[in-house]
């Protein structure tokens, strides 16, 4: 246990509150998954009623989709700008707002899957595919990899909230965040090869694996790196 008057940050706080801040922040995290679980079952009833599979042949075409495409690409945006709010207001410094996004997001991404679960008995198996994000273009992928990701990310976020719990933070250099942007960008492109080629017979051979699995990895060696030499 860190004691709060051995923490020089003005910003830190016990580990006792950090803990009921993250307990917070991941009650709002299952409840918001659960609004966006359930717009995408109405969704679904309008779009896909008698079900949800890939190749989505209709995807995007004909006048209604075209509209309705351009109110959910609003409503993504939308519900970033309530990640990042949410985020800003649960933290007391720049480290903290980094550490609950990455909350905020992995357990929304996480309990998004586990509401559509309960609703609608969908995904069948970690390995359906599904669209993730229309911003700006179609993103695709199998449940799994954006379920890793944020697994991933939750695991960083709880590192660096309890590093600034112990005024131990976690220090990332100019090539750290470069390597995060880069690895952010690898699986970005991942996503979207495959999005591009979603209506397509063929859409599960876009989806390039291993250029996911580097982005992941490098994602992964460069926190590693960064708590390292932050000891």
């Amino acid at each position: 246990m860190c004691a709060h008057e051995k923490l020089p940050d003005i910003y830190a706080e016990p580990l006792r509150t950090t803990f009921t801040r993250f307990c917070v922040v991941v009650a709002f995290s299952i409840a918001f998954a659960n609004i966006e679980a359930t717009v995408v079952v109405y969704l679904r009833e309008i779009f896909h009623p008698d079900g949800f599979d890939f190749p989505l042949t209709t995807f995007g075409s004909g006048p209604l989709w075209r509209r309705l495409l351009l109110t959910e690409i609003g409503r993504e945006a939308a519900t970033m700008v309530l990640i990042l709010t949410g985020a800003w207001l649960s933290g007391r410094n720049r480290q903290q707002r980094v550490a609950y996004f990455l909350v905020i997001f992995a357990v929304w991404d996480i309990f998004y899957y586990v509401w559509l679960k309960v609703l609608i008995n969908w995904p069948a198996s970690i390995m359906d595919w599904d669209i993730l994000f229309l911003i700006p273009v179609t993103w695709a992928s199998p449940v799994l990899y954006p379920v890793l990701i944020s697994i991933l990310w939750l695991a960083f976020a709880v590192v660096i909230l309890y590093r600034s719990g112990c005024a131990r933070p976690v220090k990332a250099t100019l090539p750290d965040w470069l390597g995060f942007l880069v690895s952010g960008l690898i699986m970005i492109v991942s996503f979207c090869i495959a999005g591009v080629h979603a209506t397509e017979q063929d859409f599960a051979s876009h989806f390039y694996r291993s250029l996911f699995a580097a982005g992941y990895l490098l994602c992964a060696a460069t926190f590693v790196k960064c708590s390292l030499k932050s000891k």
